[in-house]
């Protein structure tokens, strides 16, 4: 980029432009997963709606390629662009919460965490993920699940309100009454349509959840799988439990012969009335399938549940993920996890299984881009590893069990969990019958296909 330029660009935002010039600049194009290693020429870092409508403007004139940074979580890194400019919104992390409207207002670079810090202390919370460092935007754009789906909902169910700063440089706010078929399309279109600075959700009254993991030998997983698909679904709504073949960590919550043990898994989360050893009467089935090798159930403030991964799996892993959607579990399927799950090729790899049936299915597919209202789970396969001299392992682990898996499946993908971005068939799979409607809608908003450093939905052709 023009020297001159940057600087006048510099001067015009109240965040910092960092570039490489900049001894901060390598800590700031990092990215949660350290596959990604992508050197663009600035990073704006925005601290308001004016920087964002700067940034978008100096972009414009310029024709740099533009990419949009939340929380930076983006599996396939598309918040950075080689040689071109982030707008990084992570200067923007504040929430405020309305107990009385029971409504949360969350700057468009805040994470869960910051999310969940502030509605906890009025025993609020929103169904938002699984973990405390995700970034609230991209999340809530591509959909959003976690432990209090199958009771309140997908993220978006529960978007009130956005304010976006659009590729002209306007601002408009996203409502059931203004801008419908915006706020209709940034409810799971990912961030195709513009630059949302603030989120306003719908919050339930949620304070302290009993949790509860059971874990099976890993060569129980067929067993355990037939007899999950057939539990969960008919459980009442008020527990969740996903799905997973993974690694015992070195935990103290494990007892140490199961650590180093590769296991299949329920993580439990239970939204309904704890007195009287509730918990403990729900959860006495886990004992059908086989005895589990261990069980644990305790009650647990919401926000201690959302970061209990957190130190498992900090920023700075190497990652590699693929997705799909299954209305089912399939015999052939369960077997393809167990024979996977037998080979997981490093301790933090991992399959989940989340449930995405319960209120998420009250919604029609239509009524939101998120169009899988049909699938009663969101599946993600994760190689996982800090070593970067175990990426090729990874990734090919990843790529061969989505191979075996997909057929399976429903067809198409959470977009969050699109791992690689290379043509349009993954993300018109994703959409389905609203992908015609997503593209009239860019249209609409960014005909230019300006915001395109995406899983990009090209306009529709007027």
């Amino acid at each position: 980029m023009d020297a001159t330029a940057l600087d006048n660009l510099r001067e015009a935002l109240r965040g910092d432009l960092v570039t490489p010039q900049d001894a901060e600049y390598d800590e700031t194009r990092v990215i949660y997963n350290a596959m990604i290693d992508r050197r663009p020429a600035a990073v704006a870092r925005c601290t308001g709606t004016a920087d964002v409508r700067t940034t978008i403007a100096f972009a414009r004139q310029t024709g740099v390629e533009l990419a949009v940074r939340g929380g930076g979580h983006s599996g396939p890194g598309l918040c950075l662009v080689d040689g071109g400019l982030t707008l990084d919104l992570s200067p923007m992390r504040w929430a405020r919460v309305d107990p009385v409207n029971r409504t949360a207002q969350v700057g468009g670079g805040s994470r869960l965490g910051d999310l969940d810090h502030e509605t906890h202390s009025f025993g609020l919370a929103v169904p938002a993920g699984i973990n405390s460092n995700t970034g609230v935007g991209g999340l809530t754009l591509g959909g959003g699940h976690g432990h209090l789906t199958r009771k309140y909902g997908l993220t978006i169910d529960n978007l009130v309100a956005a304010d976006v700063v659009l590729a002209d440089g306007s601002v408009v706010t996203a409502t059931e009454k203004e801008h419908p078929d915006l706020l209709w399309a940034l409810r799971g279109g990912g961030g195709n349509f513009g630059v949302v600075t603030s989120f306003t959700f719908r919050l339930h009254p949620v304070h302290t959840v009993g949790v509860a993991a059971t874990v099976w030998p890993i060569e129980q997983t067929t067993d355990v799988l037939r007899w999950y698909r057939e539990f969960l679904p008919a459980a009442p709504e008020d527990l969740n439990g996903f799905f997973a073949v993974m690694v015992v960590p070195p935990a103290p919550t494990f007892p140490e012969p199961l650590h180093g043990q590769k296991v299949c898994a329920v993580v439990w989360c239970y939204t309904g009335d704890l007195e009287g050893g509730r918990l403990d009467d729900v959860l006495s089935v886990v004992n059908d399938p086989a005895p589990p090798a261990f069980h644990f159930a305790t009650p647990m403030p919401y926000p201690m549940l959302q970061t209990m991964f957190d130190e498992l799996v900090p920023p700075g892993l190497q990652w590699y993920w693929r997705g799909d959607f299954f209305d089912t579990i399939t015999d052939e399927a369960a077997s393809v996890h167990e024979r996977f799950g037998q080979a997981l090729p490093t301790g933090l790899s991992t399959m989940h299984l989340y449930p995405v049936d319960g209120a998420a299915h009250d919604v029609s597919p239509g009524e939101t881009a998120w169009a899988y209202r049909d699938a009663t789970w969101s599946g993600v396969i994760a190689g996982v590893d800090p070593d970067p001299a175990n990426a090729d392992v990874i990734r090919q682990w990843c790529v061969d069990y989505w191979a075996e898996l997909h057929p399976h499946s429903m067809g198409g993908s959470y977009v969050n969990f699109i791992g690689e971005f290379d043509d349009t068939d993954s993300v018109r799979a994703t959409y389905r019958d609203n992908y015609a409607r997503l593209r009239a809608v860019k249209h609409t908003y960014d005909p230019d296909n300006f915001f395109h450093a995406n899983q990009n939905i090209p306009p529709a052709t007027p």
